[in-house]
Formats: structure tokens, C-alpha cells, sequence
């Protein structure tokens, strides 16, 4: 993939924005998103790979530097890109979405059971919000990151007008790519929130500490 890149990069300023952003999307995303929820629950350190190829396909097309800021706002902005773990994210959710219509293979929809299709369980309110069933497991295994575990998991945490099922494809693609890019902007204001309170408290500690030290 890198070699993908490499030659684009060559060629990049014979073509226009439309011809480059065919190219990428027909040789680069298409290996970044392939068999993609195998990373369900992936570290970061795993992702990350993968999102520096997709930060460097973005960087092509905007002609932005490699230190450049606000790379992010091009990716979301003007490009409609997902950054990779909202990619996964994306790919369960449409999966389970085919699942439960009845367009996937069998042996991924018998993974997707509703809580309102088990006799002990049609009353709770997980049912009447069409929550699936999420089977135990153990968290310091491999077993969280199968699809039985992470598609439900995943369905589970839309909002209720995602997963009415009178929502056509296109509609609830459409919604949940909103949705995540929704998520991802108030992540990213919550952790800007939290730089600024940590640097405020170094200020009044480094301030306390010179006033305590000139007494």
C-alpha cells in the first residue's frame, strides 16, 4: 500500500483533485477497509498503522505537509472520511443491519438474536429498543473481538432511530456515518477539555508553589 501511495504521490500534480481522489478511493481505502472488522477491538498501536496510510492518502489529495495542522478537519470536512477504528465501527454495523434483514450468510446472522425474541426477556426495555444479544465473555481473551460479541455490542450503543427497521440502506448508512462523525467531534472537544483543565492545574500548582516558595 505504501508503494500505492509512492506512485501517486508521483504523479500527483498531473492529475486534478477528481482524477486523484478515483485513484485513491479504487486502490488505497478499498485495502484499508478490507476484512477491516477483524480489528474489532483492535489496540490502538494496530489501528494506528493503518491510519497513518489513510492520513497520508488524505495529505495527497489536500496537498497538505506531513506536520501540517488540522489534518483532521480535512478528513471530515472535505474529504467525508472516517478515521479507522470509526471505519470498523461502520462495517459492523452495516453488517449486523444485513444481518438482521436477512442478507448475510447464515452463520453471521445467527450471531445477531434479539432480546425480544427470548422467552425470559420480551419485557425489558432492552427489547422494546431492539437490542441484541450480547453472549458472556471473557474480556482478557480474543473472544470480545469476534463478531458475535462486537456487531451486537456495536448495535447496541446506536441510537433508537438507527435501528428501526423501517430504515432503508441507504438511509441508515447515511445516519450512522453521521452518527460517527458525531461521536469522533464530541470525543475530540472532550479531550481538549481535559488539556486545558490539566494545564490550569500545572498553573495554579506552579503559581502556589512560587507564591509558598517567595514567603
Amino acid at each position: 500500500m505504501h508503494t500505492c501511495i509512492h506512485s501517486l504521490r508521483r504523479v500527483r500534480r498531473s492529475l486534478d483533485t477528481e482524477s486523484a481522489a478515483t485513484l485513491v478511493h479504487a486502490f488505497v481505502t478499498p485495502r484499508i477497509d478490507y476484512c477491516n472488522v477483524l480489528l474489532a477491538g483492535a489496540l490502538k498501536a494496530t489501528t494506528d498503522k493503518l491510519q497513518r496510510l489513510l492520513n497520508a492518502a488524505a495529505r495527497l489529495l489536500s496537498g497538505t505537509k506531513k506536520f501540517d495542522r488540522g489534518l483532521s478537519q480535512v478528513m471530515h470536512v472535505d474529504l467525508h472520511w472516517l478515521h479507522v477504528p470509526e471505519r470498523v465501527k461502520y462495517k459492523l454495523a452495516t453488517m449486523v443491519y444485513n444481518c438482521l434483514l436477512g442478507k448475510a450468510p447464515s452463520y453471521l446472522s445467527d450471531c445477531c438474536t434479539p432480546i425480544s425474541d427470548i422467552a425470559s426477556r420480551p419485557h425489558l426495555r432492552s427489547a422494546s429498543r431492539r437490542q441484541l444479544l450480547v453472549p458472556r465473555h471473557n474480556l482478557s481473551t480474543y473472544s470480545r473481538r469476534a463478531f458475535a460479541v462486537a456487531g451486537p455490542a456495536v448495535w447496541n450503543c446506536l441510537s433508537d432511530e438507527l435501528c428501526e427497521p423501517f430504515l432503508t440502506a441507504n438511509s441508515f448508512r447515511q445516519l450512522l456515518k453521521t452518527r460517527l462523525f458525531a461521536e469522533y467531534t464530541s470525543a475530540c472537544s472532550a479531550l481538549e477539555v481535559l488539556h486545558i483543565m490539566r494545564f490550569i492545574n500545572l498553573l495554579t500548582h506552579s503559581l502556589t508553589h512560587s507564591l509558598s516558595f517567595s514567603h
